[in-house]
């Protein structure tokens, strides 16, 4: 890897570390999801791809089992589940599987 190139870190998010996390400037991506689950499985890869992608925003998983007062807090219903932030601030959420493109996509539109 050169010097010019980097390599985005997807973090693993723990209760005691999310809301300074989250509340970083910029926009904020948060996976919800589980090691049982096959879509959120499927999901890593693009969740990754769209990290390496977008440097310069934030990417971030919480696991469900091991995190469950994150999930209730958010209202994740079903995994894997994607919550955006901007600011610390909620925009949305949207559960299902992702392709990295897409996501990118709808980051940078709302990133503006």
């Amino acid at each position: 890897m050169s010097e010019t190139e980097q390599k985005t870190e997807v973090t693993n998010l723990t209760t005691a570390a999310f809301d300074g996390y989250i509340g970083q400037e910029g926009l904020t991506v948060v996976d919800f999801w589980a090691s049982w689950c096959g879509p959120c499985i499927q999901m890593a890869p693009q969740f990754e791809k769209a990290a390496e992608l977008r440097p310069d925003y934030h990417f971030a998983k919480v696991n469900v089992d091991e995190e469950p007062q994150l999930a209730a807090k958010y209202q994740v219903s079903s995994i894997p589940t994607l919550a955006v932030l901007r600011d610390g601030e909620l925009l949305g959420m949207a559960p299902g599987v992702v392709k990295a493109k897409e996501l990118v996509e709808a980051l940078d539109k709302l990133a503006g």
